[in-house]
């Protein structure tokens, strides 16, 4: 029987189905061979020769194909329609005729497949091929040129940068555009701008939006509005003057629907709506095409095969109709550089099957199906057609201009089906508005935008007046600040490294992922952060080794590469050419010392290591001695800067420059440890002891805010050592829940929560708490009942408490009442909560024993566990004072 050889046991399994018995089908599990991580696997003295070696876990299976051709003379290599396929094929035929498993009467035949259904693997059977030379080639030019990078530029960087693990040829250009997006965003400053709305209503009654697009005849400028004086005035000349409704125009409009998937669409698209990183992707793609649900998920290509087009049409009439089905098919351009890298678009095998239907019991390959499935349909159905509306108001003077805009979908088209994630937020104009009529008037809607205006008032901010309005309530402008431009996404990486030809679509995910695996990256919230390793690894190639990590020069050499693959350009001259100029540069640092390099890059990283302080002192002085100058410094967990009189002066904190934008003041001491107020890039925050090479990321906690401000009593002025305990304490622990398990209190994102998780219970349970002070202060009886209430209703967070019993009117002020608990009666009044005693029943209960309750409890302050072991020394300004050790005192016994 022939042999027929594949990637994977699961391709194996499929083929073999359709097969039958008449052919032996193995999995080689991959690449069978490498070249071995050690000098000279690329002999660059030698016209690149390379030495290749069988990994050991690939033995048994090249051993198991040999086995097999014992007994068949034919032999049908049948990897993946592309370059890493076509070299998976080659290197299982070295390895087996370097073991003599194939003789010169063995026939060697390759197929491929786009495909892995019964009709596209009995077609490949029948038209088999040789090994594809240039495609081969092109893969051995990329993996030289993989090894020479890595293996050369590594040891450079261990030498040079203890901590760091390594560079690549593509990694490094890709890192580079992660750390020089997050200079920019260091280096951005907001720029104040206001925007001015009215809330109108037609005669009918009928409301709608329109925004202030012209002030005193002339047309506004984003920034025109630069302040709340500016805004107010212009709110104020809009409520004076009587509006009416100057031109209504409806234009009509399409939308034509997104091109079907290839590897970098579907990667950025599964990012974007699920939040699925581009490994994910790409495996849960595998297990789908191996399957024989999709077609091949690596491809450049967004073209389709004329019966897919047919069989997509008919499932869109069959499913919508055929006012769905546009006259003629849709043909999309392919975008690949190079045809022989192109392949068919990714989509499903057969179109009339749904992510339903297939009954996938993985929930990414669920996903990700339906995705192709819905972008496939919609790729060849009716544009949808809308009518875009845009109405100008004014008033009779000519001082004041709106502008209302609106959308109505006349026809959905494909966007039944389908519609395209969105990198970032764009503004809506796509609201319907109501029947508006040239000429009529255009009142105001008194009071409409009040409750807009609270939450902007409520929301606040610390960089001024974040509304105003009318005194009406009808026309409200609002204070905007520009933004950074955005932290990548993985989604929006592959779409910049794609526009910049770095890398191509089968190489995103693993390029991607070793970044993260190398801690140059972190992945927070979907959005990539670079760490300080990966900081200092882009400063240092960037400074030595510049022309490696151009945007550029990698797209040329993977136009090159391409040419290789075409057969237009010989491969060894590629290398030649590559190799020369880049040993000379990698000679060039052999000499360097670490000095040397660190003087360099604390120069290029000055800007960002030791921004402008606001007394106008030097921002290299340490602020802890006075004394010592700042440098950067290296260890093997990455770079810091730290003061040049160590060990004198312990003084360290991370290199995105944390700490020093402001002073920073020592509250005092507590267990040994120095207790600091701290000014960071998001703002103060208290710290136990001091960041270092072995401990970079001490306890610490923010100062506590609500709407960009700082909560009563805990503004960075009135900050005191006991408050910084207490908020260095937290996770609080309320106390055993009496169904099993604690109950605790903390400080979250989101604000101040309660957590317990039962015995029986996957996943604890969380409760936002309304004040911050609660966080402190809840007991028992109280948390119970909440976690209670949101146990029964986990969607719709707490629950108003029952009351039994209205008490009256506190002496002080504020309504007590007896509140039915879950585990038993209590007093509330204000936001204190007194449990009943159980021998005392609400019916019972007395004016004067509930005032005793409350008072009792209001006593009651929350433990501070490490406050008892503390000594509160006098606040000593970081910035002039050298540190002094704080007197000790003895810890009271309670």
């Amino acid at each position: 029987m022939p042999v027929v050889v594949v990637e994977s046991p699961a391709k194996a399994k499929t083929i073999n189905k359709y097969l039958g018995s008449d052919y032996t089908v193995l999995a080689s599990y991959g690449h069978v061979r490498d070249l071995p991580p050690k000098d000279g696997s690329v002999d660059t003295e030698h016209d690149f020769e390379m030495t290749w070696e069988v990994a050991n876990d690939s033995r048994k299976h090249v051993a198991a194909i040999a086995e097999a051709l014992k007994t068949d003379d034919k032999l049908i290599l049948a990897t993946d329609p592309d370059r890493e396929g076509e070299a998976i094929s080659w290197h299982l035929k070295e390895a087996l005729t370097k073991r003599r498993s194939i003789k010169k009467t063995t026939e060697v035949s390759r197929v491929t497949f786009n495909a892995i259904t019964k009709a596209a693997v009995t077609e490949a059977m029948k038209n088999p091929r040789d090994i594809d030379a240039p495609l081969v080639e092109a893969y051995l030019a990329r993996r030289a040129l993989d090894y020479l990078v890595g293996f050369n530029l590594s040891p450079v960087l261990w030498r040079k940068l203890p901590g760091a693990r390594s560079a690549g040829r593509v990694q490094s250009v890709c890192l580079r555009l992660i750390v020089e997006r997050e200079m920019e965003i260091e280096a951005f400053n907001p720029r104040e701008y206001w925007q001015v709305k009215a809330q109108l209503a037609t005669p009918r009654g009928q409301t709608f939006d329109a925004r202030l697009v012209s002030l005193a005849g002339k047309k506004l400028d984003r920034y025109d509005l630069e302040n709340a004086t500016q805004a107010e005035m212009a709110v104020d000349a809009v409520a004076k003057r009587s509006l009416k409704v100057l031109s209504v125009e409806a234009k009509p409009a399409s939308r034509n629907p997104s091109a079907p998937f290839m590897t970098s669409t579907l990667q950025q698209e599964a990012s974007r709506k699920f939040g699925m990183g581009a490994k994910a992707a790409m495996n849960a793609a595998q297990r789908l095409y191996e399957a024989g649900h999709i077609t091949y998920m690596r491809t450049d290509g967004i073209d389709m095969a004329p019966e897919a087009v047919s069989a997509c049409r008919d499932a869109i009439a069959e499913r919508y109709g055929k006012d769905y089905v546009p006259s003629s098919p849709r043909v999309y351009k392919n975008k690949a550089k190079n045809a022989q890298e192109a392949h068919e678009c990714i989509r499903p095998t057969d179109m009339t099957k749904d992510a339903e239907s297939l009954r996938l019991s993985e929930s990414d390959q669920r996903k990700l199906y339906d995705l192709i499935w819905k972008r496939t349909l919609a790729c060849q159905m009716e544009a949808a057609r809308m009518e875009r509306t845009t109405v100008e108001i004014g008033s009779d003077d000519g001082q004041v201009g709106l502008r209302a805009t609106g959308q109505v979908v006349l026809f959905d088209g494909f966007l039944k089906v389908y519609e395209e994630g969105r990198d970032e937020p764009v503004e809506d104009d796509d609201k319907r508005l109501p029947q508006i009529m040239q000429g009529e008037p255009a009142k105001f809607d008194a009071g409409a935008l009040k409750s807009e205006h609270a939450k902007a008032m409520e929301k606040g901010t610390d960089r001024g007046l974040p509304a105003v309005l009318s005194g009406d309530g009808a026309t409200l402008g609002t204070q905007s600040f520009t933004n950074p431009p955005p932290r990548y996404t993985e989604a929006t990486l592959v779409k910049k490294m794609e526009e910049l030809g770095i890398g191509r679509p089968s190489t995103y995910a693993s390029v991607i992922t070793t970044i993260q695996d190398r801690e140059y990256v972190r992945k927070e919230q979907n959005r990539l952060f670079p760490e300080d390793k990966g900081r200092i690894v882009t400063i240092f190639l960037l400074n030595f080794f510049k022309r490696y990590v151009e945007y550029d020069f990698t797209a040329a050499l993977e136009d090159e590469l391409d040419q290789v693959s075409a057969g237009a350009e010989d491969y060894k001259e590629l290398l030649a050419k590559f190799w020369r100029d880049f040993s000379a540069a990698i000679a060039e640092t052999s000499d360097l010392r670490i000095s040397e390099v660190l003087d360099v890059l604390d120069e290029a990283l000055a800007p960002q290591l030791y921004p402008p302080r606001e007394d106008g002192s030097d921002p290299r002085i340490c602020p802890k001695c006075g004394q010592g100058r700042l440098h950067l410094k290296t260890s093997r967990t990455g770079g810091f800067v730290g003061c040049g009189n160590y060990p004198e002066c312990t003084y360290t904190r991370p290199i995105a420059g944390e700490g020093a934008e402001g002073e920073e003041r020592l509250l005092g001491e507590d267990q040994g440890d120095e207790i600091w107020l701290k000014a960071g890039r998001f703002g103060p925050y208290v710290q136990r002891g001091e960041p270092t090479p072995e401990n970079k990321k001490p306890p610490r906690a923010s100062l506590p805010k609500k709407g960009g401000q700082f909560l009563p009593g805990w503004d960075p002025a009135d900050m005191t050592l006991e408050k910084a305990l207490t908020l260095l304490t937290m996770p609080r622990e309320v106390g055993m829940h009496p169904d099993g398990g604690v109950v605790s209190a903390n400080l979250g994102r989101f604000g101040p929560y309660i957590m317990h998780q039962l015995p029986d219970e996957e996943k604890p349970v969380y409760v936002n708490l309304k004040e911050f002070q609660e966080v402190f202060e809840i007991g028992m009886n109280h948390a119970v009942e909440l976690l209670a209430q949101k146990r029964a209703n986990p969607g719709r967070g707490r629950q108003t408490a029952k009351a039994l019993r209205d008490m009256g009117e506190h002496p002080d002020g504020g309504k007590i009442s007896i509140m039915e608990g879950r585990y038993g009666p209590y007093v509330k009044w204000e936001k204190v909560n007194a449990t009943l005693p159980k021998d005392v029943e609400p019916a019972d209960v007395t004016m004067e024993t509930v005032l005793e309750l409350i008072a009792a409890k209001a006593k009651k302050k929350p433990a501070k566990k490490a406050a008892a072991k503390s000594t509160a020394t006098k606040s000593t300004t970081k910035k002039t004072a050298a540190k002094k050790p704080a007197a000790k005192k003895a810890a009271k016994k309670d």
